[in-house]
């Protein structure tokens, strides 16, 4: 289980500039309360808490730090996607915390967690379904069919959080995100706790 009293104590300054919305907190915590409920249906993934490090690094800067899902700026205007589609009349833009777009990528992706969101694809926009998509999208390659796995390994030496970049978009930002990405995995791994002093012998 993630530490969330370190967490967010070791967050606020240095990533939300000493104070945190409410609404920062809350989204925060549904991909903290989604990582946790997901890592055991996908083995032990607690070598690589790089991912999720990860994964909080994109959502923040996609979401422009709101941590909260997000339409597409434009809704799709001029892009194909941005077109009604001629069966279901829904016009399939990015939403989500990592942008979903295309109406064969929000079937693919409704397949995986069990949501309609060809039929409903404002759901996409629901905080624990959101973070329920980012999670199986970096892990699966979903996105560009880049993949956490390829950049964080259980071997510490695989650690590549600038090219992760590409799971989502190429190396837009690269640099700033793999900061962002270095400050949520400190967040994310507590010191141990401080051993206990000696006080001297226990035998008169």
């Amino acid at each position: 289980m993630i530490d969330r009293q370190f967490f967010f104590d070791y967050v606020r300054k240095p990533l939300f500039g000493g104070a945190m919305t409410q609404s920062q907190v809350d989204g925060l915590n549904a991909i903290l309360t989604e990582w946790e409920a997901w890592e055991p249906e996908n083995g032990d993934l607690s070598p690589n808490i790089r991912w999720l490090g990860n994964m909080l690094a994109q959502a923040y800067w996609e979401t422009e730090k709101t941590m909260q899902p997000v339409r597409e700026v434009g809704e799709g205007q001029g892009r194909d996607y941005g077109v009604p589609d001629p069966v279901t009349g829904l016009v399939y833009y990015g939403r989500g915390l990592i942008q979903l777009t295309w109406k064969a990528n929000y079937q693919l992706m409704g397949t995986i967690v069990g949501a309609k969101l060809v039929e409903n694809p404002d759901l996409a926009l629901e905080p624990d379904l959101a973070a329920r998509i980012m999670l199986e999208g970096m892990a699966r390659g979903s996105f560009t069919g880049r993949r956490l796995g390829q950049y964080f390994g259980a071997d510490p030496s695989k650690d590549d959080p600038y090219n992760a970049r590409r799971i989502i978009n190429g190396t837009d930002h690269a640099a700033l995100i793999t900061n962002y990405h270095r400050l949520f995995c400190i967040a994310l791994n507590p010191p141990p706790a401080a051993a206990p002093a000696n006080t001297g012998s226990l035998v008169a």
